[in-house]
């Protein structure tokens, strides 16, 4: 007996142990000690109580080849460093800039990639108290603050974003579930704001302000209920991806205003949100423990990933592992060594080239192409895990014994990486097994899936109608589903889902408040219009044995405190923990450079 628990014990201990490294196919990634950022007594940080650890990074083009700059928040602090990155050991002795804030605390921040030079950049910082302040940590100067007087939202700020493309256009979103879109050339205005409505829809708004002469907030978005946690625009900046407390992925087209599709998490919230390379899926993370790859062109769920043990914080795409690859082999000669260094050389070009490589699939006069999307995750459960979604979950073969039919929800739309749509409706049965599907063809190993898969036309139809805008869209878009007749969720008026809503609809907010008439003990749900009962098994939230089911290619406690960044560089990858340590793991073959110059500044020779 006592043999077999000091047994326990030791596995226990094991399991709890914090990694230094780990393995991929494409090598080793080694935490790299003397790149630790954090505050500079590195003392770990009290986190009780205080907002989530965030990072920043941005280029300012310096002439010296370090150009790198990294921003960081410890509880009220905010720091600003240069980043050596895997090249040089970190100096915390010497801030370039460090800011102490009372009575409100740092939440997140965003440069400015366009303006930024080595004399000055532009870093926007949100607050717990709501205010947005533009500052330049170069200059040291603090040039605005928005939402001084709090007269526009008084939430936390959970988000803020430069618009891509813009010098002076940025987003915020708030816990109240409220977008704000500001100009940094205009003032807030010294009374609250007045706003009119713009456009509406499936459990969103957006607003105009009212006011005599241009002011801020531009816009106001309210989007589905409780707090917005999260938002990511499309690489191409014409797609917005949000996450909310009430677990729904609403996806718009953001210059047009108008809602792309939506999906629901398994159950709880959805806390984090990214894009692939190409625009072509979209990740999210939250409260079931599950990362959720959803289809931007066909809007659904193609696959969940199941590895955390806890909330997932931070999802995020490797675009230098992601790989595309003509049906013909690379040829590469040399060492396993040698493979690999050329592969990492090669990540640049490949992150670049994604986009129109992936193109090629939907032609039928070019090579097959593989494609592998790497993306990773961090969550609560101090866990690190990678993911590879691969041919077999992004191209499976149909089942020959379902009819089976795939229809664009926006049919003039594109993703949002410019790679052409796929229009076509296509039908395949028994008897047809897919001749105008190029894509899916090429692929020569089927995926094992479910008989129950809700993927019939009639379901699909039905699901895709949920996806339309309500308000405010195009004449054509709405009369063409009129005609199908599958649009009676979508014109139903906001007086009439609201009625709705109000008899059917029961806010859960924990796993105690289960509803016991639900076929699925997991169908937890969330402040939602939908009913949960209604949601689980469609496309917007397909049962867990309806879609292919993920394992982490590695999942690695790597931290003491939950993790709150992931960020992929072009020779590492950057975590943070909520103790306030800034972590870099070298890639696979970047690790030499900065040991030897340890090793030479070492007294004693050895190598750190």
């Amino acid at each position: 007996m006592l043999i077999s628990k000091m047994a326990a014990e030791g596995g226990g201990k094991e399991m709890n142990e914090i990694k230094t490294q780990f393995t991929t196919r494409e090598g080793v990634y080694k935490l790299l000690t003397h790149s630790e950022y954090s505050r500079p007594n590195r003392v770990p940080f009290n986190s009780q109580g205080s907002n989530p650890v965030k990072v920043s990074f941005v280029n300012v083009n310096d002439q010296s080849g370090n150009g790198d700059r990294i921003c960081f928040n410890v509880g009220r602090e905010l720091y600003f460093y240069i980043y050596k990155g895997v090249r040089k050991a970190a100096d915390l002795s010497k801030p370039i800039d460090k800011r102490i804030y009372k009575g409100t605390q740092p939440t997140c921040h965003d440069f400015n990639h366009l303006t930024a030079t080595a004399e000055s950049v532009s870093l926007l910082v949100g607050f717990s108290a709501g205010q947005v302040q533009l500052i330049d940590p170069i200059k040291k100067e603090t040039s605005k603050l928005f939402n001084e007087e709090r007269l526009i939202d008084k939430s936390r700020v959970t988000c803020v974003k430069w618009v891509p493309g813009s010098e002076s256009l940025f987003l915020v979103s708030h816990s109240s579930g409220n977008m704000y879109l500001y100009n940094v050339e205009h003032t807030c205005g010294t009374t609250a704001p007045h706003y009119q409505l713009l456009k509406q829809g499936d459990n969103y708004s957006v607003h105009t302000c009212k006011s005599k002469s241009t002011r801020n907030p531009l816009l106001k978005w309210t989007v589905g209920e409780g707090a917005l946690n999260e938002f990511s625009f499309s690489p191409d900046g014409k797609f917005l991806a949000c996450v909310s407390q009430d677990g729904f992925l609403r996806v718009f087209n953001f210059d047009a205003v108008e809602l792309h599709g939506t999906m629901k998490s398994y159950f709880g919230g959805l806390l984090c949100v990214c894009w692939s390379p190409d625009g072509k899926y979209i990740v999210a993370g939250g409260e079931d423990d599950l990362v959720t790859v959803w289809s931007f062109m066909d809007c659904r769920v193609i696959a969940r990933g199941h590895g955390h043990k806890s909330w997932v914080s931070v999802v995020a795409f490797d675009h230098y592992t992601t790989s595309v690859e003509e049906s013909e082999p690379m040829e590469f000669s040399g060492s396993d060594e040698d493979f690999q260094d050329q592969m990492i050389h090669l990540g640049r070009e490949r992150a670049n080239s994604t986009q129109s490589r992936l193109s090629k699939r939907n032609s039928t006069d070019s090579r097959p192409v593989s494609v592998t999307y790497r993306f990773g995750s961090v969550g609560q459960d101090t866990q690190l895990c990678l993911w590879d979604l691969t041919e077999d979950i992004l191209f499976p073969h149909l089942p020959l014994s379902r009819t089976r039919t795939h229809t664009n929800v926006m049919n003039a739309s594109s993703p949002p990486g410019g790679a052409p749509v796929i229009t076509t409706t296509t039908t395949t049965n028994g008897n047809n097994s897919g001749a105008n599907t190029p894509a899916l063809n090429s692929v020569s190993s089927s995926l094992p899936r479910s008989n129950s898969l809700p993927h019939s036309a009639a379901n699909t139809a039905t699901a895709n109608s949920t996806n339309k805008p309500s308000a405010g869209t195009g004449t054509g878009i709405m009369d063409s589903a009129i005609a199908t007749g599958v649009s009676k969720f979508a014109t139903l008026s906001l007086h009439d889902r609201k009625e709705r809503h109000d008899k059917d609809h029961k806010r859960n907010h924990s796993m105690g408040h289960i509803s016991s008439k639900s076929s699925d003990k997991l169908n937890l749900l969330t402040k939602s219009k939908t009913d949960p009962a209604k949601t689980l098994g469609t496309l917007l939230c397909p049962r867990m044995e309806d879609v292919p089911l993920l394992e982490p290619l590695i999942c690695k406690k790597i931290a003491h405190e939950r993790l709150t960044v992931l960020i992929f560089l072009e020779d590492c990858l950057v975590t943070a923990c909520q103790e306030g340590f800034i972590c870099t793991w070298a890639r696979p073959g970047k690790v030499g450079l900065l040991s030897s110059q340890n090793q030479a500044s070492s007294p004693s020779g050895t190598v750190v």
